[in-house]
């Protein structure tokens, strides 16, 4: 009983957690009105006293951003495999006790039915 409470409290964070970690992540790209950090109305946008100076530190800025977002985007893809490959497992484990419980029930259905079968020849051997 308190693995299957062990198990719905697992499966309860690991959804908790693929939300958590499935938020959207903001896409950097250059525009076709200009390079990201080429400075304010010229596709930079407002990002900063430096982006909006444009420039090379305005690039570079852009450049260490858009980094960072796929960085994390990366992160995000490998946690939630774990967390996939974790559910994965812990279904395979469920999967094998549920084909345990199975079996045993179905020796103790032949078991009784043996039994019966006794039951009902010891039957016969009194008439």
């Amino acid at each position: 009983m308190a693995s299957l409470v062990n198990a719905r409290m697992f499966v309860c964070r690991a959804r908790l957690l693929c939300s958590a970690y499935t938020a959207p992540v903001r896409m950097m790209s250059s525009t076709s009105s200009g390079e990201w950090g080429s400075g304010a109305g010229k596709g930079g946008g407002s990002g900063g006293s430096i982006r909006e100076a444009g420039g090379t530190f305005g690039k570079m800025e852009a450049a260490r951003e858009e980094e960072y977002f796929r960085r994390k985007n990366a992160e995000q893809l490998a946690e939630i495999k774990k967390i996939h490959e974790d559910q994965i497992s812990y279904h395979e484990e469920v999967i094998k006790h549920h084909q345990d419980i199975i079996k045993r029930h179905k020796k103790l259905q032949k078991d009784l039915d043996h039994l019966e079968s006794d039951s009902d020849s010891d039957d016969d051997k009194k008439k």
